[in-house]
């Protein structure tokens, strides 16, 4: 998370809707986030950490997946792997960090923008619609599948 403080850690579960989310896959998120999260989540749903580098090793499928990307680099194929292990159902959260703003570890010129996962995930029939703010310089975009 690169030193940024979680926006109203106690609100955010609630926010992004996986409180009671069924199964839950965190990607790379930052241990002050999972902390948050796991505790917030009710007894008995499951809930897997994993890091993208070990992202093969995670089988089963989820009714949320919250995955933290600042880096454009890899990309393509931690989402494409995540859209996988997506219920039918499902909502994919992607933590970015914004697009002007000094601190995050990627250089801005290294950054995923939200055109990117827009993109890529209308090859998926996901479409983005709605955001919640996670720290000063990220944002979270919640992908879900297109009404036919």
């Amino acid at each position: 998370m690169s030193g940024a403080a979680l926006k109203n850690p106690a609100e955010l579960p609630t926010r992004l809707e996986l409180t009671s989310a069924g199964s839950l896959l965190l990607v790379d998120a930052p241990p002050a986030l999972a902390q948050v999260l796991l505790a917030a989540r009710t007894e008995g749903s499951p809930t897997v950490l994993a890091e993208s580098e070990k992202f093969s090793g995670v089988k089963e499928t989820f009714d949320s997946i919250l995955l933290w990307r600042e880096d454009r680099v890899g990309s393509r194929s931690v989402l494409d792997a995540s859209v996988r292990r997506l219920k039918p159902d499902g909502a994919l959260w992607i933590v970015i960090a914004m697009k002007k703003v000094r601190g995050p570890k990627t250089a801005a010129a290294h950054r995923l923008e939200l055109p990117d996962l827009v993109k890529g995930m209308e090859k998926h029939g996901l479409s983005s619609d709605r955001e919640v703010r996670m720290t000063s310089w990220h944002i979270a975009h919640r992908f879900v599948r297109r009404e036919a």
